[in-house]
């Protein structure tokens, strides 16, 4: 069991992850990943989607007609991504007007199908948690790694409206990187999002190669 445990978090955050290796959920990932907070919003939501509907699907493997899989996949992830968008609509307004329409589209994120159909739908409910959790945290690194860095480059900040998610007690913990910086704002359009992502993969490719050498 704990061997397993490990594959799975091994895949999940390095041999399988879903944006650096699979490249998919490239759509949001690249759309919203310019700052650091707006990462890390998309990718807890993507993270609570993975978990939710990994379990759902397994539970209810058993009882889903393999002719109609599908459609009910998409309808259980439906429904758990419009509880998800109620909940920050109420509670994280001003994050949920900024990624928009980022957070229904979850709906249509390969990733989420994929672990659905490879994983949940084939395995039982505790593994189907844990890979939906370690697929989520792996997203949400290379979200986080992302976001970062556009922000650096192209305001010269950190956390930079961190209030959004963590509420008033957040609004100092801006860090300013780069005193009397201008920005470049290469980094915070969606061609710096290509760039920075390719630079990430290329990184993560290199680690790997010598790993193995």
């Amino acid at each position: 069991m704990a061997s397993s445990t490990v594959q799975i978090l091994k895949n999940g955050l390095l041999h399988n992850n879903q944006a650096l290796v699979a490249l998919l959920g490239l759509c949001p990932l690249l759309a919203v990943s310019n700052t650091v907070i707006n990462s890390l919003g998309l990718g807890i939501a993507t993270t609570l989607t993975l978990i939710l509907s990994n379990g759902l699907i397994s539970s209810c493997r058993h009882y889903i007609l393999p002719e109609i899989r599908l459609p009910l996949f998409v309808l259980m992830i439906a429904g758990i991504v419009t509880m998800i968008e109620l909940v920050m609509n109420a509670w994280f307004y001003e994050l949920y007007k900024i990624l928009g329409i980022f957070i229904p589209l979850i709906v249509t994120n390969c990733a989420i199908i994929g672990r659905a159909e490879m994983f949940a739908s084939k395995n039982r409910v505790l593994p189907s948690l844990l890979d939906g959790f370690a697929m989520g945290l792996g997203f949400s690194i290379a979200l986080l790694i992302l976001g970062a860095v556009r922000e650096i480059l192209g305001m010269g900040t950190l956390f930079s409206q961190a209030e959004m998610l963590f509420g008033e007690r957040a609004r100092n913990w801006q860090i300013n990187v780069f005193e009397d910086y201008s920005g470049m704002l290469l980094a915070s359009l969606p061609p710096g999002a290509f760039i920075a992502l390719g630079l990430l993969i290329a990184l993560k490719n290199t680690f790997e190669l010598r790993k193995i050498n």
